[in-house]
């Protein structure tokens, strides 16, 4: 068997037992259900991506910063500079819920999937209200917002965490916030250090889209066969392309 097709954690349509879908894969297929398909149920996922080790770098250090203001009960001062009323939250299953193979999880009552996700940072607003916190880093000339396609995937990530956590009895706030560091070009020499520009960006989140999705990645994984790709799938334009080249050749 090639070594690009996995044999194991595929969908089976007669089984009952909990299948484990990422907040990933779900979003795969709302990329393209075809592509879907072929990843969770036949073994055939897409070429992996190159690992942004920059960035999650400053992952780890920014969880490492509001980590020590969650020690200490306190008000992280870039939260203060953007005029949030909030602590970084302490729970005993934070460490899990930030894990990538573990995450937050919760049974979908409509599938057989059991959804996980792993968080970046929560907050807890005096109400007692919790908002998802994702870190997002870039460097880009101008000023960063929430706009364009890969940012509606941002938003839509912060949207299934917002679900998972509701599913575990959190009290969740729809303002779910976005911690954005920009890396700075114009420097006139590198000096081996990165310098950025940190900003928060509110968003209010509607997660009420993510049962009637998951009940529909359900379905498509029931097929018999793949269903169509996406018209705007690059990879599966790819793919055609490739296989048309081949035929003509």
């Amino acid at each position: 068997m090639s070594s690009a097709v996995r044999s194991r954690n595929l969908f089976d349509p007669t089984s009952d037992a909990p299948f484990k879908l990422s907040r990933s894969k779900l979003e795969l297929f709302l990329r393209c259900p075809r592509c879907f398909y072929l990843d969770r149920r036949l073994g055939i996922g897409q070429p992996p991506m190159p690992a942004f080790t920059l960035n999650s770098a400053v992952d780890v250090l920014l969880k490492k910063e509001f980590d020590l203001f969650r020690a200490k009960g306190e008000t992280h001062t870039l939260m203060r500079e953007f005029g949030i009323d909030a602590v970084p939250f302490s729970h005993p299953s934070l460490t899990d819920w930030r894990d990538n193979r573990r995450g937050v999880q919760v049974q979908s009552p409509e599938t057989s999937f059991l959804v996980f996700g792993s968080v970046d940072d929560l907050w807890i607003h005096p109400s007692g209200k919790i908002s998802v916190v994702d870190y997002k880093s870039t460097s880009i000339n101008g000023e960063v917002t929430l706009e364009g396609e890969w940012k509606d995937a941002y938003k839509r990530q912060v949207e299934i965490y917002q679900w998972l956590l509701r599913g575990n009895g959190l009290a969740v706030s729809d303002t779910a916030y976005f911690v954005y560091v920009n890396a700075d070009k114009s420097r006139e020499s590198f000096d081996a250090r990165l310098e950025f520009s940190m900003k928060i960006l509110p968003y209010e989140g509607d997660a009420s889209w993510v049962s009637d999705a998951l009940m529909e990645a359900h379905t498509c994984l029931e097929r018999s066969s793949p269903p169509m790709s996406h018209p705007d799938c690059e990879w599966c334009l790819y793919t055609a392309a490739v296989s048309q080249a081949v035929k003509t050749s």
